[in-house]
């Protein structure tokens, strides 16, 4: 009766064991990381999901900190925008790319995503986002985060909501929005109210909501545009 012997491979190189430890730390790692997905794709999740984004900055860090109660800012990509919020005051600018990890959220019916410094990652280059021409009736969830402009006259004079903001309202014949400028934006109080019905306006901000209120919401004094004839 024969018999056959049994080989046994050789063990790995130290090497090659080297390189299988780092690729294991790495398949490791990789699988707690979140997908980096669309905005718009972000914000259709449910409440409490986690998620990673990334995109241009449209609003500056703290410029609407008046009534928003903190130092965040608002991101965009090819697919939508959302408010981001964070106690934390960032150092970048507009046009800033950014990838955030975050938690969804609501704010006064606003779709936010709540992050902290570590879960915010500055990218290299800059993308300055161009805002989107919306009529005042169209100001409503479907660009709820994007950085639009929408122009008409004057149907509702300054309104002092402050220490929040300034609140006064535009028409373009689509229907009447909110224009609702934050105090921390920079604006000149008496600039506003000097303002009177009838007058035709032009405003780029963010498309936002208060509630059951859609609002357009300007980050700066150049943002807000009054016009000398009607377009």
């Amino acid at each position: 009766m024969s018999s056959s012997s049994i080989t046994s491979s050789p063990a790995p190189s130290l090497p090659r064991r080297r390189a299988l430890a780092l690729l294991g730390a790495f398949a490791f790692a990789l699988a707690g990381c979140h997908p980096i997905l669309s905005i718009a794709d972000a914000r259709s999740r449910t409440n409490g999901s986690e998620v990673t984004v990334e995109g241009a900055v449209t609003v500056p860090p703290g410029a609407f900190v008046s009534a928003m109660g903190d130092e965040g800012f608002a991101l965009q990509d090819d697919t939508g925008g959302i408010y981001v919020k964070m106690a934390e005051k960032q150092s970048f600018g507009l046009g800033a790319r950014v990838r955030v990890t975050g938690t969804l959220d609501e704010q006064n019916q606003l779709r936010i995503l709540k992050t902290v410094p570590a879960d915010v990652d500055l990218k290299s280059g800059t993308e300055q986002v161009a805002p989107r021409d919306v009529t005042t009736g169209g100001v409503n969830e479907s660009v709820e985060g994007q950085l639009i402009r929408a122009s008409g006259a004057i149907t509702q004079a300054f309104q002092d909501d402050s220490p929040y903001g300034y609140k006064l309202y535009i028409d373009d014949g689509t229907g009447e929005v909110q224009v609702f400028v934050h105090v921390s934006a920079g604006f000149d109080k008496a600039a506003l109210q000097a303002l009177t019905v009838g007058q035709r306006i032009a405003v780029v901000g963010l498309a936002a909501q208060y509630e059951t209120t859609y609002e357009v919401a300007p980050r700066m004094p150049s943002d807000l545009v009054l016009q000398t004839t009607a377009p």
